[in-house]
């Protein structure tokens, strides 16, 4: 950690164990202020973004203040990001996805359709408020379905296209997303499940319900971890390996996130390992893995934040993200919650659709993990299907969607 004067500013520089240990601090600090808020525990708010946010709100008053600059390396994020796509993989069983097949395709269908509308949207907004059209597809789908990442690829391709201000306007839309994504999943989650008294049945903790049947963990020891562990980090090495193959094809338009690849690995090996029992799987130490990867990696993307971005956000986009979300919440509670089927797992799964539609799928999955941490049950479709649609087939539809709009209206 250094100290120095910048441009005028006296600015801090956080290494990264300094990082994470901030972002561990951030974490057990937003559990304790959960626990002793309760309208934040009825409200389903999650953990890591009660920590995240405390951080980016004092980061933001130094920085406004010119009081201090600070700045973090978050080179351990994308480490903690793999490990938790990875171990979602390991949840992915065909037997699982057959059990669910048609929550699947409803959820994936609504991915689809939610794509599709978010342009819409913007685009029709943009051209009533009287600005360029494709800054409507920064605030749209470039953004909120695809967070970060995408408005990070896109905003610079809609500029080469004369499009002005296009990566100020998606990465500053993406940030409003997953800041309004990560407080508004839980809540609406919870609400569903209150108005429609939904009953939702206590699992034990021993057990993991898989193809409808019981199946009894095995003992957690360190070896057990470590086990496992290290197939997590084979696996996500492997995915940056098919990142980077992929990457190096220059396929035009098209590139394939490092997670992606990791999360494949882990489906495929669960599968083979479900017929041939390569390694005993215990998933009590994956889900483990998954909520430590998913707790660091989330509140290190809030505690980063670049919040003061959202000034940038002049009327007309602000119009327009508030518009987003709107329709994002009639669409989710009034389309997506009754075909999913109105039951626990349709609930948790809406307050999944309603973060990942504003961020990212971490958002989905933090969402729903601070709705069944609440009534104490976790839904295993739900945290299979939201995350695998969110993440992976979304961009099926999503992607090509982008650059049509972007090319038309440009």
């Amino acid at each position: 950690m250094s100290i120095e004067v910048v441009e005028g500013v006296q600015t801090m520089t956080i290494d990264m164990v300094a990082t994470a240990a901030l972002a561990g601090c951030l974490l057990m600090l937003g559990y304790f202020i959960r626990e002793k808020v309760p309208l934040l525990e009825r409200l389903c708010i999650p953990a890591p973004v009660i920590g995240g946010f405390i951080c980016t709100i004092v980061v933001w008053g130094l920085r406004a203040s010119g009081t201090l600059s600070i700045t973090m390396d978050t080179t351990l994020q994308l480490p903690f990001m793999l490990a938790f796509f990875t171990c979602v993989g390991f949840g992915g069983s065909f037997k699982l996805l057959k059990n669910g097949g048609r929550l699947l395709v409803v959820f994936l269908g609504s991915c689809w359709a939610l794509a599709i509308i978010q342009n819409v949207v913007g685009v029709g907004l943009a051209k009533v408020l009287g600005i360029n059209p494709v800054l409507g597809v920064m605030a749209g789908t470039v953004s909120l379905v695809g967070g970060h990442g995408n408005a990070a690829a896109f905003g610079p391709v809609a500029e080469e296209l004369g499009v002005t201000g296009a990566t100020t306007v998606a990465i500053a839309a993406a940030t409003f997303g997953l800041v309004v994504g990560s407080l508004a999943g839980g809540p609406v989650g919870d609400f569903l499940i209150k108005r429609n008294k939904i009953k939702a049945e206590v699992q034990d903790e021993d057990v993991v319900v898989e193809g409808g049947k019981q199946v009894e963990q095995g003992e957690f020891t360190s070896k057990s971890f470590l086990a496992h562990l290290t197939i997590v980090f084979v696996f996500m090495f492997g995915g940056i390996l098919i990142s980077n193959w992929v990457a190096a094809l220059g396929i035009k338009n098209f590139a394939l996130p490092n997670y992606v690849g990791a999360m494949f690995l882990a489906i495929g090996f669960r599968n083979i390992n479900d017929k041939h029992e390569l390694f005993k799987l215990d998933f009590k130490v994956t889900d483990l893995i998954l909520d430590v990867g998913l707790g660091f990696f989330l509140t290190m993307a809030i505690m980063t934040l670049k919040v003061w971005e959202l000034v940038d956000l002049a009327g007309p986009l602000f119009i327009i993200l508030i518009i987003q979300f709107i329709v994002l919440l009639l669409f989710s509670v009034f389309v997506v919650f009754p075909l999913l089927g109105k039951n626990y797992d349709g609930a948790v799964m809406t307050g999944g659709f309603t973060g990942w539609g504003m961020g990212i799928a971490a958002t989905a999955v933090v969402c729903m993990s601070a709705i069944c941490e609440k009534y104490n049950v976790r839904s295993t479709k739900a945290f299979l299907i939201a995350p695998l649609c969110g993440a992976v087939f979304v961009d099926v539809v999503a992607i090509p969607t982008i650059i049509f709009f972007i090319t038309k209206f440009a």
